[in-house]
């Protein structure tokens, strides 16, 4: 596998720097649009009683975009957002106390301990134990092994001390000692960059966004509440027109959004396995073996008649629904993972002959 293989060398820390700017930058848009989506929720809800209110004191017609900044700026008290947010804030503790469980659902998996008497389980148990030790972190995640036929792995737990890392027996069987550390080193290193809370985050964000929206819609859709005035009509008809708008947007968003930053940890925790294993090439040829197995039938079936699968695929080391080989800028944007031929270049890696 390694022959095909051209071995270079790459600056893993500034791979790390730029990734990270990114991840900074995906998550400060993602609460400002939240916060700005809440804020939207309750000029709609608000904004009737406070025209009115206006208007008797007044005698002046009050603008939507008026209500919209006294509330951002908390002139008047946004509620609908304030109990968004708490409701955000319960689901997210709920999701990152079953993570767990939902990302080994409909697996055929085992806990693997220190003491296990299996070779293969215990070689897999001493590699994380090694690259644990080589990324300086104080726990121990907890190991499973999935009997599946397919190459794969991946990481979960929203903290250091709660994690836990998953390979499947076929990847563990395939792959040299040095590629299976590096692969170890891959998902520790989500570990330690906290990606999977990250990606929980995001993805509850989102989801609760969306619902938002759908729930603003039918809310305004089916109100059936007469309104006397034109220009209460007039501002119901520019409501209704800005969450059709957005219903749509936010969908279009939040999918970018949430594939740019799983792209981005993925270039991180291969630049981590690089830091960890002081070389490329074991962690090159371990993708070009995952990416291999991934294009077989056994493998695309077994994928494929897992209902679950889904929910791991963006934990995944690798994607087996992504692009392949070949890549760019493009075909990544609709993809969870990076194409194979641009995670190689990023740790300094390229094919000959692809």
């Amino acid at each position: 596998m390694s022959e095909n293989l051209h071995y270079g060398s790459a600056n893993w820390r500034e791979v790390v720097r730029k990734n990270t700017q990114k991840t900074y930058l995906v998550i400060a848009v993602f609460l400002i649009v939240f916060f700005l989506l809440g804020i939207f929720v309750d000029t709609v809800y608000r904004y009737s009683e406070l025209a009115n209110a206006y208007y008797q004191y007044y005698h002046q017609q009050l603008s939507i975009g008026q209500v919209f900044v006294w509330l951002a700026t908390f002139k008047i008290i946004p509620y609908a957002t304030i109990i968004i947010s708490a409701i955000t804030i319960i689901w997210l503790y709920i999701t990152f106390a079953m993570y767990d469980k939902i990302m080994l659902s409909g697996t055929d998996y085992q806990e693997i301990t220190a003491d296990n008497n299996d070779p293969l389980a215990r070689r897999v148990y001493n590699v994380v134990e090694e690259m644990k030790v080589a990324a300086g972190m104080r726990y121990m995640p907890k190991v499973f092994l999935i009997n599946a036929n397919y190459m794969n792995a991946f990481a979960s737990g929203y903290s250091e001390k709660s994690a836990m890392v998953a390979i499947t027996a076929k990847l563990a069987q395939s792959l040299t000692r040095d590629e299976l550390q590096a692969v170890m080193a891959h998902e520790l290193t989500h570990i330690r960059n906290q990606d999977i809370k990250l990606n929980l985050f995001t993805m509850v964000l989102s989801n609760m966004m969306l619902i938002i929206m759908d729930f603003l819609f039918y809310s305004v859709l089916f109100s059936g509440n007469n309104r006397s005035s034109n220009n209460r009509n007039n501002n119901a008809a520019v409501f209704f027109l800005i969450i059709i708008i957005l219903r749509y947007v936010l969908q279009i968003f939040t999918i970018f959004m949430m594939l740019f930053l799983s792209r981005t940890r993925e270039y991180m925790a291969d630049a981590g396995a690089v830091e960890l294993m002081r070389t490329n090439m074991p962690m090159a040829s371990a993708l070009m073996k995952i990416s291999k197995d991934s294009t077989t039938p056994e493998a695309q079936n077994e994928y494929k008649h897992n209902k679950n699968e889904n929910l791991r695929r963006a934990s995944y080391i690798y994607d087996p629904l992504s692009v392949g080989f070949s890549g760019g800028d493009m075909s990544d944007m609709f993809s969870t993972h990076p194409s194979l031929e641009n995670r190689l270049q990023s740790i300094g890696v390229s094919a000959k002959g692809s």
